[in-house]
């Protein structure tokens, strides 16, 4: 029997062409410039023109120089080949004073020794995944469930997280040791398992850290001896020997690897009068266009029936690409010049003078409203995105933050509190540091009203020790 059924729903569909785009913001400087070669490698379709380096080139031809030099001049310089030939690849006035090193990102080098250690080759892709997933300091902030359906999405690949686990574990042993730690605790057992010592100090520092973080992280001393049954100078040999672990996988200081601190501005944000002015590091759209040949091809195919239609198809599918992709980086440049000028609008102040105490309270949603966009998009035009300016280069990310009222009742940034919460811990008496409570309390007679459980929030965001635990090692 048949039956008919009427219902209504809503649907919202994102075309793969929104999704590119997408794509597209959260790229930084120097990740735009490589997708964009391999967008021109891979579409005959689109062309790019660079005038600077073809007059450049035009400049030192040897027709250029035959204009003023005859062969006299040119055939018995008495000017040394070898110094031409290296003023051709740097200027003589930036010679450096030693020889310059290769360096590579320690990233790079995970890989390079997981190709060693691992035979199975389809292991390699969710590795590499992993491996450029990893923070500046190595860990991996990312949950294994959404790197694996990050790969499975983007590489065409169904992976599990089950199946993770194991690779992960092996890039952990790798040098430098524990890259790819989830957190602290992970990180402290990894390297207190490969001193593969079995003294008493030893056997409690693992216990205490795998079954005890949370206490350790919140400094429950009492907790932790009552719990495992330690004296006092067993804790404190316990702490002495965490104390000497290392905080963090990968810190650049190495000496087998290297990495490029390089910071390849995205905008740039200069005072002239008294007055802001902005722009983008570097104008790609201008650069990019349809090959015309190609897209006169496409028309007299078009009017053309006798050519192969998978042909026309294949010629019209790349033009359009081509032209897509062109309105892509365009609209991308409009989008980021519309959010930095709004950030520079909220924060005229911190730009001129570079003051974090005249940040202003700002989220996403600011500048979301001021500019017209959607909150997702704004988060991607400012995800890992640089702005030099006159008192440095800074991280828009570190712009957004949440505020709070003083006495006065005006809004303040909560980067302000960290700021003056350093000041007045760098200062403390070593031997009596202040505890949460008191660091409120010192900053409620500045005019700052801010709890406890506050100041223990953004103590732990600057990496500050509680206060026992600064007693303790000083």
């Amino acid at each position: 029997m048949l039956n008919q059924l009427q219902s209504q729903k809503l649907q919202h569909k994102i075309l793969p062409h929104h999704i590119a785009l997408l794509n597209l913001l959260h790229l930084d400087s120097m990740s735009l410039e490589q997708r964009i070669e391999d967008e021109i490698n891979e579409n005959p379709a689109l062309e790019e023109t660079n005038n600077a380096d073809d007059s450049a080139n035009d400049k030192f031809s040897k027709e250029t120089v035959q204009d003023f030099q005859n062969w006299e001049e040119y055939g018995y310089d008495d000017i040394p080949d070898y110094k031409t030939e290296y003023e051709n690849y740097l200027p003589a006035d930036k010679m450096p004073d030693r020889q310059i090193a290769e360096t590579l990102d320690f990233r790079e080098e995970l890989k390079k020794q997981y190709r060693f250690a691992e035979l199975d080759e389809k292991k390699y892709k969710p590795a590499d995944f992993i491996v450029d997933s990893l923070n500046e300091s190595g860990f991996l902030t990312h949950d294994l469930e959404a790197i694996a359906e990050e790969i499975s999405f983007k590489q065409n690949i169904w992976v599990h997280a089950e199946e993770l686990e194991p690779i992960l574990k092996n890039i952990q042993e790798l040098d430098p040791l524990g890259c790819g730690s989830r957190h602290l605790g992970e990180f402290f057992l990894i390297q207190l398992k490969k001193f593969n010592s079995k003294t008493p100090v030893h056997l409690s520092a693992i216990e205490l850290v795998r079954d005890h973080f949370s206490d350790l992280h919140a400094c429950n001393i009492e907790k932790i001896k009552r719990e495992m049954k330690m004296r006092d100078a067993e804790v404190k040999e316990v702490l002495q020997l965490l104390a000497s672990l290392k905080t963090r996988p990968f810190t650049g200081s190495t000496n087998t690897i290297q990495v490029n601190n390089t910071v390849f501005p995205d905008f740039i944000i200069t005072v002239e009068a008294d007055e802001l002015f902005v722009s983008l590091a570097r104008q790609r759209s201008a650069s990019l266009h349809v090959n015309q040949t190609w897209a006169e091809t496409v028309q007299h195919m078009d009017n053309d029936k006798t050519t192969d239609r998978g042909t026309r198809q294949y010629m019209r599918s790349k033009l359009a690409s081509a032209q897509w992709f062109i309105k892509a980086i365009r609209e991308r440049e409009s989008n980021m010049l519309k959010v930095i000028k709004a950030i520079v609008q909220f924060q005229t102040e911190y730009f001129k003078y570079g003051d974090t105490m005249q940040l202003q309270p700002m989220v996403l949603k600011n500048i979301a409203e001021i500019v017209g966009l959607d909150i997702s998009t704004v988060s991607r035009i400012t995800c890992n995105k640089y702005a030099d300016t006159p008192f440095g280069m800074i991280l828009l990310k570190d712009l957004f933050t949440e505020g709070l009222s003083n006495k006065e009742g005006t809004i303040i940034s909560n980067k302000v509190i960290q700021t003056i919460v350093e000041e007045v811990v760098e200062k403390e008496d070593k031997k009596k540091p202040y505890t949460d409570q008191q660091l409120a309390d010192i900053l409620s007679g500045k005019g700052y009203i801010v709890a406890r459980r506050t100041i223990a929030k953004y103590r732990d965001q600057l990496n500050i020790p509680v206060a026992q635990m600064r007693a303790l090692f000083n």
